[in-house]
């Protein structure tokens, strides 16, 4: 099966101004993303499919991080956001957050940013230790992990998840995080403290980090 080849930077993916406004342009019904993908729409399901069976039992590493960039890439559209569900492979994502090399952790926090907007798709990422997750990959020194993981924390707050994303460890590692010399990284880590965190939360994790 000829694939395409996506490099690390090549992996579409939400930034920081998409966290203060969600995703202009959402279409409003699924007919209409099924009008929008066209004839090619009606091979998504079977093609995320012989993605998904590649990745599960290719032996190559090269193999598997091609796979999982353009699963990564077809994250980014809510026409496949039903057969991600339905193929596991949000499931996917995250154990090769938690476990995969390097690469293949970055593109797999990429696919969860890019999904991570959906409602449903975050109910299931932080019904799944996703927040956790997320917490362990703000620990890498990787900066597409890192973004990716500030993004996508912020992206994954509810009124119901709030108190679990704005925990003190996170906080306190989002903290360490503004003290980066990588302005992107930098800039996110503010932008989480800002817009999520309220001025108690940073006291309690300053006051932590001290002991």
């Amino acid at each position: 099966m000829g694939l395409t080849v996506y490099g690390r930077e090549g992996v579409k993916g939400r930034d920081a101004h998409t966290t203060r406004e969600h995703v202009k342009g959402m279409f409003s019904s699924h007919e209409q993303l099924v009008k929008r993908s066209g004839k090619k729409g009606v091979d998504r399901p079977q093609y995320l499919k012989e993605l998904v069976e590649e990745f599960l039992t290719s032996d190559s590493i090269d193999c598997r991080k091609q796979v999982l960039a353009n699963l990564a890439n077809f994250a980014y559209d809510p026409i496949n956001y039903q057969w991600f569900r339905r193929l596991k492979i949000i499931d996917i994502f995250l154990d090769q957050a938690s476990e995969g090399t390097s690469d293949l952790r970055s593109f797999a926090v990429a696919g969860l940013c890019n999904l991570a907007l959906d409602l449903e798709n975050k109910q299931y990422i932080l019904k799944n230790g996703g927040v956790s997750l997320l917490h362990e990959c703000l620990l890498m020194e990787d900066e597409t992990v890192v973004t990716s993981a500030l993004t996508t924390l912020m992206f994954l707050v509810t009124p119901e998840s709030k108190s679990e994303v704005t925990s003190t460890k996170v906080v306190s590692q989002v903290m360490n995080k503004v003290k980066s010399d990588n302005p992107r990284i930098q800039n996110l880590a503010k932008i989480f403290l800002l817009d999520y965190c309220t001025t108690e939360q940073v006291r309690e994790a300053e006051e932590g980090e001290q002991k």
